[in-house]
């Protein structure tokens, strides 16, 4: 049996080694256009930074390695240029000729390329720079060694974006994140992103959103406000797209995007070539509706799966979540499943919680705030997806409940989860734990939720704000037009609250409004709780703040 493979990096690498272990008399052929193959992509940004100080550290392993383990034909810089799907040949353009090869089954495992927009100079300058893969990283890392850049200018304010706009921050430069969206990290929900912002801010780092790049010189990125931004080194980190142009040519249907079509054993629409990676459409595990999913984790797994099929073993595509986490400074976010804009896009039935907490128990040394946000359906309690930040436990906590959306667990579920515990690690009542009962409390009708974007109109229409935080804090900050009732008085004070007007409760997380809330709805009164409180409300709405 013949395999080729086209792509040496996660998925297709991850096929030619799974094919050998699982055949030893196959012939595998793996063709990479690049000069590298095996090479860790992820952790090219920390490389600029310099906290990976040797370059050969991206090399997960070398040609030479992989076949002398594996036996197999690695052939870089050697490029597919055309598929013969009738004769199953491909032509390559190798290092010194063009030829054929034939096979019995072919894998595309040709990855993702860099979205390069249409901006006006792009093409007319030398310190506009994509990152992909190492020959990406030569060039910046040797422009920046040569020409010293001062201003750094990061277009796009993706996961790349923004561990560039770090890196590039740690190696002295001052950066300016461009981001077309209303805010970073466009996969977070806004008030999770705003962290994210106040944090790049604390470091010096200038962000500006929804507004685009129009136009590029030697000095300036100008913007399509007019604004001019001192730039003598640029990085395109505006996303990636498939590369399917081999696929496409060879007549193999395409899906969203212009992505390879698949089936769930990975077969395009010729039986005989299959695709894995960043290349491919995938079913999202929770809507099962197509969608790009451009992460190590998942290409990883496909390269292993396909292998499996083509060897005739019983393997499916289950779909993935898109879990993603990233390091900004001093704090860590991170996602999992659907986000808030998606399921309204989708017009699920949905509810969110916000719960904030330490990462350990706070009595041991070296507790930080964490804070996790769960999407559900309040009706039957199936999850949606989470987000986190913090400094410290946000992995942990994002693994877990990714594996318990994989798992088709509900939200009841999540009380019942038992996760290690000891001072230095957690608490006896984990975050996941806490998120699952303030779900639960929403799903049973004892708690009602008010978020953040919901509060102005609700006031606007006569609903009471009540703050029951004690009065120091109160007067310390405040939302603007709030009443104070510190929570231990609510009881002996339900005389100064109306009960023809809605009352929403509030304190710094939305735990101690809870109680209120609880406490006000048995007495009568119609209430909700403003879902993660103040600390929630001020990460976007500020200027809403009242301070003392």
């Amino acid at each position: 049996m013949k395999i080729v493979i086209v792509g040496g990096v996660a998925g297709g690498m991850s096929a030619a080694t799974r094919l050998r272990r699982l055949n030893e008399t196959a012939e595998i052929i793996v063709l990479e256009k690049g000069p590298y193959v095996s090479f860790a992509n992820c952790g090219l940004p920390y490389y600029i930074s310099g906290e990976i100080s040797e370059r050969n550290s991206l090399k997960v392993e070398t040609p030479e390695n992989l076949s002398t383990k594996f036996q197999l034909d690695i052939r870089v810089n050697s490029e597919a240029l055309k598929i013969e799907v009738d004769n199953k040949t491909i032509t390559v353009q190798g290092p010194d000729e063009v030829y054929d090869i034939n096979y019995d089954a072919l894998i595309l495992s040709p990855g993702a390329k860099p979205f390069v927009p249409n901006i006006e100079g792009l093409d007319q300058v030398q310190h506009a720079f994509s990152l992909r893969n190492i020959p990406d990283v030569d060039k910046i890392h040797s422009y920046i060694q040569s020409n010293k850049p001062e201003n750094a200018t990061v277009i796009g304010a993706g996961f790349i974006g923004l561990e560039m706009a770090e890196s590039l921050t740690k190696r002295g430069l001052n950066v300016t994140v461009v981001e077309k969206a209303p805010h970073v990290m466009p996969p977070l929900d806004e008030e999770m992103a705003r962290v994210a912002e106040t944090e790049l801010k604390n470091y010096g780092v200038e962000v500006i959103t929804s507004k685009s790049a129009n136009k590029i010189t030697e000095d300036f990125v100008i913007l399509d406000d007019g604004t001019k931004i001192e730039s003598d080194l640029i990085i395109l980190a505006i996303g990636v797209i498939p590369e399917s142009d081999l696929a496409k040519n060879a007549g193999l249907d395409l899906g969203i995007r212009g992505s390879i079509q698949v089936n769930e054993k990975y077969q395009t629409s010729n039986k005989n070539i299959y695709a894995v990676g960043d290349a491919i459409s995938v079913k999202h595990s929770i809507t099962n509706r197509d969608v790009l999913i451009a992460l190590a984790s998942p290409a990883n797994r496909q390269g292993r799966q396909v292998a499996d099929v083509i060897m005739g073993m019983d393997r499916k595509n289950k779909g993935s979540l898109g879990t993603s986490i990233v390091r900004i400074f001093d704090q860590t976010f991170a996602s999992t499943g659907l986000n808030e804009r998606q399921i309204k896009a989708y017009g699920y039935d949905y509810d969110a919680v916000h719960v904030t907490s330490m990462h350990h128990v706070s009595y041991f040394p070296g507790a930080e705030m964490l804070t996790l946000k769960l999407l559900f359906n309040p009706k039957d309690g199936t999850l949606y997806g989470a987000q986190a930040f913090g400094k410290e436990g946000v992995d942990k906590r994002i693994d877990v409940l990714s594996t318990a959306i994989k798992a088709k667990l509900k939200v009841d579920d999540l009380p019942e989860l038992e996760l290690s515990y000891a001072p230095p690690y957690g608490a006896a009542k984990d975050i996941v734990n806490l998120v699952g009962y303030a779900a639960q409390n929403i799903k049973e009708e004892l708690s009602e939720n008010v978020q953040w974007y919901e509060l102005e109109g609700l006031l606007e229409k006569g609903a009471l704000l009540l703050d029951v935080r004690d009065p120091l804090s109160y007067r310390a900050s405040h939302i603007e037009g709030a009443k104070n009732i510190p929570l231990h008085f609510v009881r002996c004070r339900l005389h100064e609250l109306p009960y023809d007007k809605l009352i929403i409760t509030t304190c710094a997380s939305g735990q101690m409004s809870y109680n209120a809330e609880r406490i006000l709805k048995q007495s009568g009164f119609k209430v909700k709780n403003l879902d993660g409180g103040l600390m929630t409300y001020n990460q976007v709405r500020p200027n809403k703040i009242k301070f003392g």
